[in-house]
């Protein structure tokens, strides 16, 4: 076993434990993607709702390559610049209500 793979251990449906190998994400992809939205917390964010989206099915905007995990597809996007953070828009602030 390599040593960028990383085990997950999950309650298997009989009450065993399921090991199941997941893909890290790629850490010349967070530095990439960081140059595109240097606020850390932000990136963090929009990655993680576009995880969620990629979750429940829509599908990818760039070319899947090998083993990538949810995430890699994630940090892809943004770096080619498909996905982008856009300031809030409204009247009032998501904080205000």
């Amino acid at each position: 076993m390599s040593s960028s793979t990383i085990i997950d251990s999950t309650p298997g449906p009989v009450g065993g434990t399921a090991t199941l190998p997941r893909a890290p994400m790629k850490s010349e992809l967070v530095e990439q993607a960081s140059k595109v939205i240097p606020d850390i917390p932000l990136l963090i964010n929009v990655v993680s709702k576009r995880v969620r989206q990629l979750n429940q099915g829509r599908p990818a905007l760039v070319q899947v390559r090998g083993r990538m995990g949810q995430a890699d597809i994630a940090l892809l996007e943004i770096i080619e610049g498909k996905v982008i953070a856009k300031p809030y828009e409204g009247d009032i602030s998501p904080f205000d209500a």
